[in-house]
């Protein structure tokens, strides 16, 4: 079942961007090596609500903007309770694959590199997460915001089921 989770606008939003990383790319002409950056970013409001882009321009701060411009543009609203995710889960992009789970009140985000700076932008305070495979971090980003648009809370599962909330715990 294809979940959509998507904001429409992001003009009333309060977002805090992230860098996540800076790749320097370099293209060999016929005058030399031309020189240029590639930034990607993660927003989010840090209450559930997060997106990432990819900005690449001839100087940094162009393409940290011109990431933040695109993040704007793919916002996921995330179901956050409690300060942690409602379910484990799991999920995959390119090489990279990504497992979240929740973790009780005071653990914190255990998670590293670009995993954190997603989490941390969604507004979860305690969860558990690990990544394998490859540590690229463009698709480590996109592999946890599918994790984290793959993620329902039991009010979601009811209304969509049409039954009660108590009757999703029961079975």
């Amino acid at each position: 079942m294809a979940v959509n989770n998507r904001v429409k606008s992001s003009n009333d939003l309060e977002l805090k961007d992230r860098l996540v990383a800076i790749n320097r790319v370099t293209k060999v002409t016929k005058g030399g090596r031309t020189f240029s950056f590639s930034a990607i970013v993660v927003v989010g409001n840090e209450d559930g609500i997060v997106g990432w882009g990819l900005g690449k321009a001839n100087e940094v701060t162009t393409a940290i903007a011109k990431g933040v411009e695109a993040a704007k543009k793919n916002l996921i609203k995330v179901p956050v309770l409690k300060g942690t995710i409602p379910h484990e889960q799991f999920s995959k992009f390119g090489g990279a694959e990504v497992f979240i789970k929740p973790a009780s009140h005071g653990t914190g985000v255990k998670a590293g590199g670009a995993m954190r700076a997603v989490l941390e932008s969604v507004g979860v305070t305690d969860v558990l997460a690990k990544s394998k495979g490859s540590s690229n971090p463009h698709n480590l980003v996109k592999a946890t915001i599918v994790a984290l648009s793959e993620l329902r809370d039991a009010a979601t599962i009811a209304q969509n089921r049409g039954v009660s909330l108590e009757k999703v715990f029961k079975g």
